[in-house]
């Protein structure tokens, strides 16, 4: 395996001129051999360099991620429910506070499902990843099983794939994304996975415009009709507030299945701050003000954001509906309504209170 997988790093190493894309085959090839350790460690990081100065295609994408969704967890369609899967990045947050656990429990709160995935800090930017913030609002997925995800998402609506425990094989690839310092193409195809074997709406955060154009063409590729790309805080799925929010729209079958979307907080009357991160603690303690209803810094935020997902999630007919509705759920308490609904379902007696 070692020497086919030679020939394929060979093909996207050889540099401008006699270097070659990847195919859709021999991607998933690829990406099997590297997740299944079928590979020598020399021919992994140098993989994983070559990839990235070279940047993956579209094809390449897909066929990446043709492997993840052979090799990885897959929870079972929910009949006659929208589901969201959110793609954030898996080494975390380092600058800013995230408000993605306040939108996953407004959107479940409003009838929603929504799936997270992710796994421990994580090279290269070591940041605070979801699982620590869930955790911190007494929310343990780590040792969660898949049959225990799936009916903590069936009864609630939200749910979070912890990729050590059902996706380990993705662990396999960390020692070297810390060893070559550099985000490989691994981190580009986190973004846009799902692991939900039904359709469901892919949202996923960039930061460079030339990743999203990959995402759309890769998506038409997997056949994902329904996607929207956000150039996120740090990458994220959080619109920003500080600056204008670049989005874009993929709308399955229409005629017209991408349209731009630009969105300005101050249009809206939303804070023009985003709330920067100091600490995990006090970021728990800012997201825990959202939901008792006490946060002054980080509540504008949750609002814009829960808002526009409450209207793109057909939710709300209209962005000011959806906004006003976000700010009702946030004023009735049905945030920490759905978080103890959460709690009781017997992986956690921790309380936010």
């Amino acid at each position: 395996m070692s020497d086919i997988f030679r020939d394929l790093l060979k093909k996207i190493g050889s540099g401008p001129h006699t270097g070659a894309d990847l195919t859709r085959e021999e991607a998933k090839l690829a990406t099997t051999l590297m997740l299944t350790e079928a590979v020598t460690p020399a021919q992994m990081g140098a993989f994983m360099m070559a990839h990235r100065i070279k940047r993956p295609t579209p094809v390449e994408l897909a066929g990446m991620i043709d492997a993840y969704r052979e090799l990885g967890t897959q929870l079972t369609p929910l009949p006659g429910q929208k589901v969201a899967v959110f793609g954030n990045p898996y080494d975390g947050r380092s600058r800013t506070v995230s408000v993605t656990p306040i939108t996953a429990l407004l959107l479940a709160a409003s009838g929603m499902s929504v799936i997270l995935h992710g796994g421990d800090i994580m090279p290269t930017k070591y940041g605070i990843p979801l699982i620590a913030l869930w955790q911190g609002l007494g929310l343990d997925f780590s040792e969660l099983s898949l049959a225990k995800i799936e009916d903590i998402l069936a009864k609630t609506g939200l749910t979070l794939v912890y990729s050590p425990k059902l996706f380990p094989l993705t662990q396999n690839l960390i020692p070297y994304r810390d060893q070559i310092g550099k985000r490989p193409p691994i981190a580009t195809l986190e973004l846009m996975w799902s692991p939900y074997a039904g359709e469901a709406h892919i949202v996923s955060g960039f930061v460079h415009p030339p990743t999203e154009d990959r995402f759309q063409t890769a998506f038409k590729l997997l056949n994902i009709r329904y996607y929207t790309t956000i150039k996120g805080l740090e990458g994220s799925c959080d619109l920003p507030c500080s600056r204008t929010a670049i989005i874009g729209l993929g709308n399955g079958d229409q005629e017209d299945n991408f349209r731009r979307l630009t969105l300005n907080s101050r249009d809206y009357g939303f804070s023009a701050v985003d709330t920067p991160l100091a600490s995990l603690e006090q970021a728990l303690e800012q997201i825990k003000g959202v939901l008792q209803g006490k946060s002054v810094e980080l509540k504008d935020a949750a609002i814009f954001n829960g808002g526009f997902y409450l209207w793109r999630f057909g939710q709300s007919e209209t962005l000011e509906q959806g906004f006003e509705k976000a700010a009702l759920v946030i004023e009735k308490g049905q945030l920490m309504d759905k978080l103890r609904e959460i709690q009781t379902m017997d992986f956690c007696q921790m309380s936010v209170d």
